[in-house]
């Protein structure tokens, strides 16, 4: 019996997948539209430059990270306690300089995405259009996410290394640990904490592009271009 229900469930997922792809091989053509397959491409391309224009580039700014509950880098499961220890000796103003280095430094790096983006954006086929188009609300962000993740975290980690040392983070939180690790009877820690912001700070791009794809995708108003509005409508057409 559970081999049957098993076979079943097999047959109805490949025929999703098959009735998912006749919709995709069936868009609407030029003719019937008046949208042809470079302006549907063109058009997730313009929503995919807006998000990073009118998102990521706000995360390059000063106070980008630490003033955005969104993204905003706190402290990683092992330094909260180092954290909490230091706040209750009063040394407050020292773990809330630390966290301002960390977000610091993050915002030192993301300019460095945008180039990244717009290469990724310029390598976008009409095949990758139409699974977005058709696509969940992060279709667009997941697309960016398998395209660029590797070559933004190889740029990011040098950099955020740099800021570290540029901002003093280094030394703000090699004297922090250093407190935290004499305080009696703790045990010692000693974080890679150049690799975590690299981490936290692609989640953060990533968490600002969904934002603006999610907004695109459900809000009339964001569409702000005559190609967008087109392109979208087409996409509330084909999911209702």
């Amino acid at each position: 019996m559970l081999r049957k229900i098993a076979m079943v469930i097999v047959l109805l997922q490949f025929t999703a997948c098959a009735e998912l792809q006749q919709v995709i091989n069936q868009l609407p053509t030029q003719g019937s539209t008046g949208l042809g397959n470079l302006q549907i491409g063109a058009g997730l391309k313009q929503a995919l430059d807006n998000g990073i224009t009118k998102q990521v580039s706000t995360l390059a700014l000063k106070n980008g990270f630490n003033n955005n509950d969104l993204v905003k880098i706190l402290l990683p499961a092992e330094l909260q306690k180092v954290d909490k220890t230091l706040r209750s000796i009063g040394l407050s103003h020292l773990a809330d300089e630390g966290l301002k280095v960390l977000n610091r430094a993050a915002e030192d790096a993301v300019s460095e995405a945008i180039p990244v983006f717009v290469n990724a954006i310029k390598g976008m086929t009409f095949n990758d259009a139409k699974q977005i188009l058709l696509g969940n609300q992060m279709a667009a962000t997941n697309y960016l996410k398998s395209s660029t993740a590797t070559s933004l975290y190889q740029k990011f980690n040098p950099i955020i290394k740099k800021s570290f040392q540029k901002v003093g983070a280094d030394q703000i939180w090699g004297n922090l640990i250093s407190k935290y690790n004499s305080v009696p009877f703790v045990k010692k820690v000693n974080p890679d904490l150049t690799d975590y912001v690299t981490n936290q700070a692609l989640k953060g791009v990533f968490t600002m592009v969904a934002v603006e794809e999610k907004n695109i995708r459900t809000n009339l108003s964001a569409r702000n271009t005559d190609l967008l509005r087109k392109v979208f409508a087409l996409q509330d057409q084909l999911k209702r």
